[in-house]
């Protein structure tokens, strides 16, 4: 049974109620307002909608706590030890094209820790939660980070730069690398849900660069408290703020941290 303490009760209640518009949307794709913000990166009337239900939910209940949300940025609160990171739809390109592969993320940090995740996908009803020091689950049951050991054997997840981004060539060089190292790449396009299968034991492993904290702080604290490893591609821990993050488990995230500074020493 999933260990939830009164904080993850409250963010599993507010992805749920977000959640439920959401799934009506995704059914309705061809009613769905969506506006342009960017090359290639969109954002819609869901993800504002499913801001706003979470920020209102979250503040109902903890009264005080600030925000770092997608769409609005960082609200201070009068409690400054605590804080939601919010990414209303993690995967809004897979949402908008009806695949069904996007999440609701929500992290809560207290005095600059993150103590507890949320990633839920409401259309599969996938519900991944962690606390810390009391583990990951996946409705309800235990996670754990695959034990595989080398390379040859895993499949690796990632994030490439889309139009309008920087980073092609870097990415390319990091993916001649890697296919030639491991069984398998795979690009699914939400991070959030990326490090969730990592912390699952479907992918043995997970990098990406250009995120943003909304994106990871989720998937940042399900993959620890499934037993597994999480950097910046430095090795350094600051994984939230670093906008680059690598995850695994405790052999193979070294292995993966060597081959991706091979790759960028190739790259210069």
């Amino acid at each position: 049974m999933a260990y939830l303490s009164p904080a993850l009760n409250v963010m599993v209640a507010a992805a749920r109620k977000a959640g439920r518009p959401l799934i009506r949307d995704f059914g309705e794709l061809e009613n769905l307002q969506i506006s342009q913000k960017g090359p290639a990166d969109f954002v819609t009337s869901a993800d504002k909608r499913t801001e706003q239900i979470l920020v209102e939910e979250l503040t109902r209940v903890r009264p005080g706590y600030g925000f770092l949300a997608e769409e609005t940025g960082a609200i201070e609160g009068k409690d400054r030890t605590h804080r939601f990171i919010i990414d209303p739809i993690d995967g809004t390109t897979n949402f908008m094209h009806g695949i069904p592969h996007f999440a609701i993320s929500i992290g809560l940090e207290r005095e600059g820790q993150l103590v507890s995740a949320v990633v839920f996908n409401p259309v599969t009803d996938d519900l991944f939660t962690a606390e810390k020091g009391h583990g990951a689950y996946l409705n309800n049951k235990r996670l754990r980070v695959a034990a595989r050991k080398n390379m040859g054997e895993a499949v690796i997840a990632t994030g490439l730069p889309f139009m309008g981004k920087d980073g092609h060539a870097r990415t390319q060089a990091e993916l001649k690398i890697m296919m030639a190292a491991t069984a398998g790449v795979r690009r699914f396009g939400a991070a959030s849900l990326d490090l969730a299968y990592v912390a699952a034991g479907r992918f043995d492993g997970f990098w990406e660069h250009g995120l943003s904290p909304w994106d990871v702080a989720g998937g940042i604290l399900l993959v620890r408290e499934a037993g597994g490893m999480v950097s910046d591609l430095d090795g350094r821990t600051a994984a939230l703020e670093a906008g680059h993050i690598a995850a695994a488990n405790e052999v193979l995230h070294p292995q993966m941290l060597k081959l991706l500074k091979g790759a960028a020493a190739a790259n210069q």
